[in-house]
């Protein structure tokens, strides 16, 4: 499609993955909130990312097959409203203060938005030439990482208040009636933001549906893809699918347990919620570079080659340094300014994993797009697997799961891109 023609559905694209953004990296702060309103461990309260990103795994492939019967435009517009049904529920689970209830709510949330991102993802791939594609998606990038800087500001301010900490430092202490009042009051302070999320993603809903996104023809969009039959043909479709299933892991433990991690060293939760959002701000950062320089200066797989050894070699900063530095007047470990960097090195790798994913796919690239979908359960699997490895060796220890992740990039950026056989050579 021509740049005008591309130019008001690309607008459109930016505003969902700004709602994407929002609903899925408001996480961070929603983990360490329900930690604290249901006295959870670690490992309990890292069921959020769990309930929230398992549904990818289901409920993808069953989106391929609907968007097939139904087209994009109405699986978007489903997605949009299971989404706000998800958004809805976060009302009685508040009132009646139920953790499960809103484990519910969360998996809801995440069912929704795994049948709109079955469709958007490729969309924005296929929506213009294919050397571009990683700086489209590194726009959509962007506009997903402000919401995600902007979902747990916005959300701590009203749940948690500096008027709080007074009662959070003696939360334990508390006679069991008045905490239990303490509780209950501290939980229904997310009924107001939900009310307001649950009206905007009913309106996305209702918005896809007019004639503003194009239809794209995927049978048309690689005319030399050869046609094996099954999907299993396509080794750099499945180990890409893997590679999405490592790079959200550690983006999404990078993001979610820095509260965590930095609460843990003694910071106030007034100043522990920014932390996500330096993560995410170090993340645009790199889709900016990216969209400078790919495909002007280097390539994407240059690129997805950079960022990938960068994480691998950041992660082992974090759990090996053990200097101290001030950071507002607290005296932190330095290991939190490179789990902070590892956001530079997560921003190309998922643009850069699609193109290459999905190249050489034909009419098989709805099906290759669940598959791919489906590798955000990564996001479900690797928080748990750092909870409770917090619970056992320490919160700096438990960031080892982030070493075989980015090692397996690497293997990815170097090698699993282009086998076009399970021999491990290529054609």
């Amino acid at each position: 499609m021509t740049k005008p023609k591309t130019l008001l559905p690309i607008l459109l694209l930016c505003a969902m993955f700004f709602a994407f953004g929002f609903v899925t990296w408001v996480n961070a702060i929603l983990i360490p909130f329900f930690k604290t309103a249901f006295e959870l461990d670690h490992f309990s309260s890292y069921l959020v990312a769990f309930a929230f990103y398992i549904s990818y795994l289901v409920i993808s492939l069953p989106a391929t097959y609907l968007l097939k019967k139904r087209g994009f435009k109405t699986g978007m517009s489903l997605g949009f409203w299971i989404m706000a049904t998800g958004t809805l529920l976060f009302i009685p689970a508040a009132y009646f203060k139920q953790y499960a209830i809103f484990l519910l709510a969360l998996l809801i949330i995440g069912t929704g938005l795994a049948i709109v991102q079955t469709v958007v993802n490729p969309y924005v791939t296929l929506l213009g030439k294919q050397e571009h594609a990683a700086r489209r998606i590194s726009i959509m990038g962007i506009c997903n990482k402000v919401a995600g800087i902007i979902a747990p500001v916005f959300l701590g301010s009203f749940i948690f208040l500096n008027k709080d900490q007074q009662f959070l430092d003696a939360l334990h202490h508390m006679p069991p009636a008045a905490k239990e009042v303490f509780l209950i009051s501290f939980i229904r302070r997310v009924i107001p933001p939900y009310i307001t999320v649950s009206v905007v993603l009913v309106a996305l809903g209702a918005l896809v549906r007019f004639p503003i996104l194009p239809e794209i023809d995927v049978q048309k969009t690689d005319e030399q893809a050869p046609a094996p039959q099954k999907i299993i043909h396509y080794p750099h479709l499945i180990l890409g699918a893997l590679a999405i299933f490592f790079h959200v892991g550690s983006q999404v433990v990078a993001i979610d347990t820095v509260i965590s991690y930095t609460r843990d060293m003694g910071l106030p939760m007034e100043k522990a919620r920014y932390f996500p959002s330096a993560v995410l701000f170090m993340t645009i950062c790199g889709y900016f570079l990216g969209i400078v320089f790919v495909p002007w200066k280097f390539s994407q797989l240059t690129a997805l080659r950079i960022c990938s050894v960068l994480g691998l070699s950041l992660s082992s900063l974090v759990l090996l340094c053990h200097l101290q530095i001030s950071i507002w007047g607290n005296t932190l470990s330095a290991s939190v300014i490179f789990l902070t960097m590892l956001g530079l090195a997560n921003s190309m790798i998922w643009a850069c994993i699609w193109p290459l994913a999905l190249e050489r796919l034909g009419d098989k690239v709805r099906v290759g797009s669940s598959l791919l979908i489906m590798g955000l359960c990564g996001n479900a699997i690797m928080p748990l697997i750092y909870g409770y490895l917090a619970d056992h060796i320490g919160l700096q220890n438990a960031y080892v799961i982030l070493l075989p992740c980015y090692s397996y990039l690497v293997f990815f950026a170097l090698r699993g891109y282009k086998l076009n056989t399970w021999k491990l050579r290529s054609n």
